[in-house]
């Protein structure tokens, strides 16, 4: 069998530009093994502030199919049997590059610094750090919070149950 490295290129070069693969791991499972392959849309730039749309279902089922066919045709994976999963990243990553800033524009992120944690949804990703727009308290008004990437100590998104573009409940307001 072929390193995590290997199955990455394979994996990459049949995805071409359609997708990029955002991991690779494999593990053992009994008499069988587990191939985990996470794949995201294609991101040109890390500077930005329009949302970055999910992959759909159609098109992560289009995404397995190449991976598979990748995979079946190389001895990459060896001849003992495995079970492939092919998904995008979930919520639990850890935000650690500035394009997974940019692909949560317009999402809840909360962000930790060495003396300080910020939540706030995203609104752009620059050159040097994260524009953040913070939720009023009573303390302070709402306002928007540039984070250098430089001083984030660990990042993650949020999980929300309502669309920020959505309307507002009866008795609620959004700021």
């Amino acid at each position: 069998m072929g390193s995590d490295q290997d199955i990455l290129e394979q994996v990459s070069g049949a995805l071409g530009d359609d997708f990029t693969v955002a991991g690779v791991s494999v593990t053992p499972a009994g008499k069988r093994r587990v191939a985990r392959i996470t794949v995201e849309r294609p991101v040109a730039d890390a500077v930005g502030d329009t949302p970055v749309e999910p992959l759909t279902l159609d098109e992560i089922a289009d995404a397995t199919r190449l991976v598979s066919d990748a995979l079946d045709a190389s001895d990459v994976m060896g001849s003992q049997p495995y079970t492939l999963e092919v998904s995008t990243p979930g919520t639990e990553r850890a935000l650690t590059e500035p394009v997974h800033f940019r692909r949560l524009v317009g999402r809840l992120v909360e962000v930790s610094l060495a003396d300080a944690q910020v939540t706030g949804r995203v609104l752009a990703t620059t050159a040097d750090g994260v524009d953040l727009h913070v939720k009023g308290t009573k303390k302070a008004a709402p306002h928007t919070q540039h984070i250098p990437f430089a001083d984030i100590t660990r990042a993650v998104a949020q999980v929300e149950f309502t669309r920020p573009d959505s309307t507002p409940a009866a008795g609620e307001t959004e700021d």
